[in-house]
C-alpha cells in the first residue's frame, strides 16, 4: 500500500507529541557503524534546533530509528520527509551508493496522555536492552532522552 494511502484519515497537529519509526531498506544494519549512526543523530538534533520539532527521545538501532517529538511548525509528513531525505542523501554519499536508503513510508503514533508519554519513552530507550545489544538502560551510545533516566 502506498504511503499516501496509509496517511489517509490521519491528522497532524502542531503541539502534539508523536512517535515516528522508520526502517532501513531490507533492514540492513547500517547503524552498526558509529559514523552512520552519527549522521542520523545529527539530523535529529538539527531538526529540533531548526524548530521543526522539539525532540523528546530517540534511539538509532542498527536497522531502524524510533523518534519521539512534539511538532512545532511543520506537519508530520514534512518532518518525516525532511528527516528521511537529508539522512538518506548523506548516508548514500558516505557509503558511495545510490537508491533508496529507507523503506518507503513510516509508522507514526500520536500520544494522548502523560502516562503514554512515559511508557513510550521507556519503550524507545529499552529497545537496545530488548535486542540484547546492551545490558541496561543508559548504556547504548545511540539513544537520547530529554529527561534523566529513573531506572
Amino acid at each position: 500500500m502506498s504511503s499516501s494511502k496509509l496517511r489517509r484519515g490521519r491528522i497532524s497537529l502542531i503541539g502534539h507529541t508523536y512517535v515516528l519509526t522508520t526502517v532501513c531498506c531490507g533492514r540492513r544494519p547500517w547503524f552498526d557503524d558509529p559514523a552512520s549512526a552519527a549522521i542520523v543523530m545529527n539530523a535529529l538534533h538539527d531538526l529540533s534546533d531548526r524548530g521543526y520539532v522539539s525532540s523528546l527521545a530517540w534511539v538509532v538501532m542498527p536497522d531502524h530509528v524510533h523518534w519521539m517529538f512534539e511538532l512545532c511548525n511543520e506537519p508530520l509528513c514534512n518532518v518525516a520527509r525532511r528527516f528521511k531525505s537529508s539522512t538518506g542523501l548523506a548516508l548514500n554519499r558516505m557509503h558511495r551508493r545510490g537508491g533508496a536508503f529507507w523503506q518507503s513510508g513510516y509508522h507514526d503514533h500520536a500520544l494522548r496522555s502523560d502516562r503514554s508519554l512515559r511508557d513510550h519513552v521507556m519503550y524507545i530507550l529499552g529497545n537496545p536492552v530488548r535486542a540484547g545489544i546492551t545490558g541496561k538502560l543508559g548504556e547504548y551510545p545511540h539513544a537520547w532522552c530529554k529527561w534523566p533516566l529513573d531506572t
